[in-house]
């Protein structure tokens, strides 16, 4: 029987731009494609590879920020660089986008802030946009999904991550995983792995996916440093068919809104 016990939304968080650093937040509008702007813009190499923390793990040090986004502003902050704010595009010129064995396309968000990015990386990158005409379906579940690795929704646990956490030498923060929607009062970790049909307040939410994880999880979000945790402990004590896990991927089957403290039911 899976335990769901006084479970209420823990915190919400969402990455604007992939790779980069996320944002808590109290609410979140949640549509088809998950999170309102949630991994809207990726940074691509000039062939269109996307740039990930596992090469660069100094996206984790831009901050970009959800305050202006609904006046269609973008502004970024980044440790020994000035703050940029960005006017993003709808009608740009369209580059070639690839995350993993997807390509789709991306509309460039223009000179000033690709300049930004190359500086700070110390690579020629670009900014991109997921086109709002364009679709992309999940590869299981019937979701859809802009530009994260292939899911809309990555639901994790405080009871996992305190699982997880009694058999480190030094505990770990839950941004180590960077999920949307963290679950508070499951009694029993691992629930997420259980569950199926998953309603939180007004949205209702199919978990349809393991998530297996990797290397971007030993990189310290707050200072950019790689070790060997978790990896090293989930490859003891999580290793699956699937991979590494830590997390359950979600797609979005009733749209709406999640605030912080909605039971899940």
């Amino acid at each position: 029987m899976v335990d769901t016990f006084a479970a209420r939304v823990w915190s919400l968080h969402a990455y604007p731009i992939k790779g980069c650093a996320g944002t808590e937040v109290d609410k979140l509008a949640i549509s088809a494609y998950g999170p309102a702007h949630d991994r809207e813009f990726l940074i691509i190499r000039p062939d269109g590879k996307f740039l990930t923390q596992r090469e660069f793990p100094r996206m984790a040090l831009i901050e970009p920020s959800l305050d202006g986004l609904a006046e269609g502003k973008l502004r970024l902050t980044a440790p020994g660089h000035d703050d940029l704010m960005v006017t993003f595009t709808t009608d740009g010129p369209q580059r070639l986008a690839t995350v993993w064995k997807w390509t789709g396309t991306g509309v460039d968000q223009g000179d000033e802030v690709a300049s930004w990015f190359s500086d700070f990386l110390g690579t020629e990158v670009r900014l991109v946009r997921f086109p709002p005409d364009m679709t992309r379906n999940t590869t299981v579940g019937g979701g859809q999904v802009r530009y994260a690795d292939g899911y809309p929704i990555l639901v994790t646990s405080t009871a996992s991550l305190d699982a997880l956490n009694a058999q480190l030498d030094e505990a770990l923060p839950m941004d180590r995983f960077r999920p949307n929607v963290v679950v508070d009062g499951w009694r029993r970790p691992w629930t997420e792995d259980q569950v199926v049909d998953l309603p939180i307040g007004e949205v209702r939410l199919e978990i349809v996916k393991p998530c297996a994880r990797c290397v971007v999880t030993t990189v310290d979000q707050r200072t950019a440093e790689k070790g060997r945790e978790p990896l090293r402990t989930l490859g003891r004590t999580r290793r699956t068919e699937a991979g590494l896990i830590f997390g359950q991927n979600a797609v979005v089957r009733t749209p709406g809104t999640v605030r912080v403290a909605d039971r899940v039911c």
